[in-house]
């Protein structure tokens, strides 16, 4: 009998791993044309005499309450200068993650049929880290200065667990939040639970859009942080069920188990060995449970309310 049970179970992975293959060759034939423009070199390179050339080449970049004194200023800004060298230097060539944004918008475009490519912008931004990727009217703006790598010297005083993803392999998972939101309905009532699904939907979307790119990235974790939740899961599930937070609307619980911060606040000894957002991870096993245990498809999870996504995912931590 134990023998059958192993026999079905190999049969079901070989089954599942056959099926995702044949959709990973369809995505891959799916035509996808984007440019892809190196504005940071353009404005870098830009003199006096270019200037208004490029104002009218990009007008959005330039508010008009600004005159050109200001951007020259800018331009010849000392500052401004080493932030194009490093930049220059670390993205001298930018094809892998092309390629990587390519791979992505043909995922997208099979699950959401109606997904028109963007025209993608890279720029310098001063380091605004709160804005690394931003979707706008059919284009999408990368600052690359915010990925020169966790160590530079330009993110001296700026806190670790922000600058843990200022690395290149994070550009492509920001870019797939940022997509992912346009898709994900904001949480549909107040409570925790609500929130938890809300990230866990946006988390299984890069599962499905980026389906080569490890979890730990996926959640913006260090590879120790996500082995630290994977160990206790169910320490996390049952300090949210014995103290009644499933369903309690405290906006404070968001701060304290869902948002970037140097670790998430149990009020415990155990604190500061804790990641930051475990409370995402559990959306994302929830969501993961709820999708292996319905026949839905990825719309109809997202269109499938909280409560009724947790009722019917059955959701068991791992021990």
């Amino acid at each position: 009998m134990f023998q059958k049970i192993i026999v079905i179970f190999l049969v079901a992975i070989s089954f599942s791993c056959e099926k995702h293959s044949e959709t990973e060759k369809e995505i891959e034939k799916i035509p996808m044309d984007f440019e892809l423009v190196r504005f940071d070199q353009k404005f870098a390179n830009t003199t006096s005499e270019s200037l208004p050339q490029l104002k009218a080449e990009y007008p959005f970049l330039f508010p008009a309450q600004f005159p050109d004194s200001v951007w020259m200023e800018k331009i010849n800004d000392t500052i401004q200068q080493e932030l194009n060298t490093q930049v220059t230097k670390a993205f001298s060539d930018i094809s892998a993650e092309e390629d990587a944004l390519h791979s992505l918008f043909q995922h997208i475009k099979y699950y959401f049929p109606e997904f028109k490519s963007p025209t993608v912008i890279t720029i310098t931004s001063e380091v605004d880290y709160k804005n690394k990727v931003l979707l706008s009217q059919g284009y999408l703006f990368i600052a690359l200065d915010t990925y020169l790598g966790k160590d530079h010297p330009f993110y001296l005083g700026i806190q670790e667990y922000l600058k843990k993803n200022f690395e290149k392999n994070q550009i492509i998972p920001d870019v797939a939040a940022e997509y992912a939101k346009q898709y994900v309905s904001r949480p549909d009532s107040k409570t925790f639970l609500a929130h938890l699904v809300y990230y866990g939907k946006i988390l299984y979307l890069k599962d499905t859009w980026l389906p080569t790119t490890p979890d730990n990235e996926k959640i913006g974790y260090a590879p120790e942080e996500l082995d630290w939740v994977k160990a206790n899961e169910e320490q996390i599930w049952r300090y949210f069920v014995e103290r009644e937070l499933i369903f309690n609307s405290d906006s404070q619980l968001q701060t304290r188990f869902l948002y970037p911060a140097p670790f998430s606040k149990f009020n415990l000894e155990l604190d500061n060995e804790s990641p930051a957002m475990v409370g995402q991870y559990i959306g994302w096993r929830i969501i993961r449970q709820y999708m292996d245990k319905n026949e839905v498809s990825l719309q109809e999870m997202l269109d499938t309310d909280s409560e009724t996504i947790f009722n019917n995912a059955n959701y068991k931590p791992k021990k």
